[in-house]
């Protein structure tokens, strides 16, 4: 959140869920300079189906939509112009040796045509969980989807899905290490 205020966003939709009280009572109506407006679940909508409701609330013809377990401090501004007129963008981080993500194979002009499954992997690139989306793009998806087996494809093969490659650090917060580690890093300030 303090990513996003700090890239000048000045509304947000929080998708929720799964103990979505605890996150309403936490962040309120507002944070920092943030207007904060909910977008509530109350069965699994999957990805697709959670962003597709949000965008119901949002006021804009592009949105950005953010994973909640990433740490991904991209360039929005970046991420919007390597849009430029597709349905969606997507922000990718270079890595070297790893298993634990899977891969998005683009071509010289970014266009990307796959995402690959999990599998160990010298150097490549990885969905950073952070995307600029027209608000039209996901109309036509049922009520609960997912956004990377059933959008992502149909954007991919339709020429609509623009990979931006960034060098912000990534970190994966959906495990503990890691999300021990982003703690560190905050209460060390440099995040």
């Amino acid at each position: 959140m303090d990513w996003l205020a700090e890239q000048s966003v000045d509304r947000v939709v929080l998708a929720v869920g799964y103990k979505k009280e605890c996150i309403m009572k936490h962040f309120g109506t507002a944070y920092r300079s943030m207007t904060i407006v909910y977008s509530q679940e109350d069965t699994p909508l999957y990805t697709g189906g959670a962003a597709r409701k949000a965008m119901e609330l949002c006021r804009e013809e592009r949105v950005f939509i953010v994973n909640g377990d990433t740490c991904f401090p991209v360039d929005l501004k970046k991420l919007r112009a390597c849009a430029s007129g597709k349905a969606a963008a997507v922000a990718v981080k270079r890595m070297f040796n790893f298993d634990r993500y899977g891969t998005v194979v683009f071509d010289r002009t970014y266009h990307i045509h796959a995402f690959l499954e999990k599998h160990p992997c010298e150097d490549g690139y990885i969905n950073g969980g952070i995307y600029d989306f027209a608000v039209t793009a996901l109309k036509n998806y049922p009520e609960a989807f997912s956004m990377e087996n059933d959008c992502f494809p149909r954007l991919a093969a339709a020429g609509e899905l623009i990979a931006c490659p960034d060098e912000a650090d990534f970190i994966d917060i959906g495990v503990p290490e890691d999300y021990a580690r982003i703690q560190e890093l905050q209460r060390g300030g440099k995040l």
